[in-house]
């Protein structure tokens, strides 16, 4: 069974909902990404997110665009990041996704990128720009491989495309908050969780929640009404406003426990 799927097995036995972790490969270098997954996923994250940096991140704010270009700078690649994977894969079960944008998988060559990520350790690929009604063969590879590719729903996603989602689905479904980029928001739209509740009745994967999630209060808000929350740009600034500093994991790890423990 896919680490993905074992994961919302047991969070569903245990009566608890998942808290999904995006940190970009790395940033601020590939030593510290691996610190850092062995940290939170040993104590914060059900689930872990590896950003793929990409020279034109179009779904990403800010804050997330910044730490890809500099992973860039870095020599940070799709490659690199694998092999790190298979690396902590010694060490962790912790389950993770690589959240990419097409053209490094196509560049890459998607049969290769199949195989290389499913022997390396990793369970499922998020891709922004690779909706399932284009990527047939990609997905039944990867389904041959126990590579899951995680599908998305947004507020503005129609009553058939959420039964179209529901059944393509695998391991969960990430649900996008709001319209726009990436990056931390003061207020969750006001609509959202009527929203969720209506599309929760419809599905019958997990729903994670992603986009804008910053603080506790609003893990809480998504949680009670979603299977998970996923916060992304909120770690990544932590990070950036540690790096130099010896404790950068720690203080990364413990601002992710907060949040974990809302």
């Amino acid at each position: 069974m896919n680490r993905i799927d074992k994961k919302f097995k047991a969070l569903k036995k245990a009566k608890k909902k998942a808290f999904i972790i995006f940190i970009t490969a790395g940033f601020p270098d590939l030593k510290t990404t691996e610190k850092l997954i062995l940290s939170l996923g040993d104590s914060a994250a059900d689930i872990l997110e590896l950003g793929v940096p990409f020279s034109d991140p179009l779904a990403d704010g800010p804050i997330i665009q910044e730490s890809s270009q500099a992973a860039l700078k870095k020599g940070t690649n799709l490659n690199r990041i694998l092999n790190l994977v298979k690396k902590v894969r010694k060490h962790t079960q912790v389950p993770i996704c690589l959240m990419t944008y097409y053209n490094p998988i196509y560049c890459f060559g998607e049969e290769k990128f199949i195989k290389a990520a499913s022997q390396a350790g990793v369970d499922g690929v998020i891709i922004p720009d690779l909706p399932p009604e284009e990527a047939g063969e990609f997905i039944k590879t990867a389904n041959k491989s126990g590579l899951h590719n995680i599908c998305f729903l947004s507020p503005t996603s129609a009553k058939e495309r959420v039964g179209y989602i529901s059944n393509k689905a695998k391991g969960f479904i990430y649900y996008v908050s709001l319209t726009g980029v990436t990056g931390p928001r003061k207020a969750l739209p006001k609509d959202l969780i009527s929203h969720l509740k209506s599309i929760r009745r419809k599905i019958k994967k997990p729903l994670c929640v992603g986009f804008g999630i910053s603080a506790p209060a609003q893990v809480r808000q998504i949680q009670k009404v979603a299977d998970g929350a996923i916060v992304g740009s909120a770690i990544v600034k932590q990070i950036k406003n540690n790096i130099g500093k010896p404790d950068l994991v720690k203080k990364v790890t413990l601002f992710a426990e907060k949040l974990a423990r809302a």
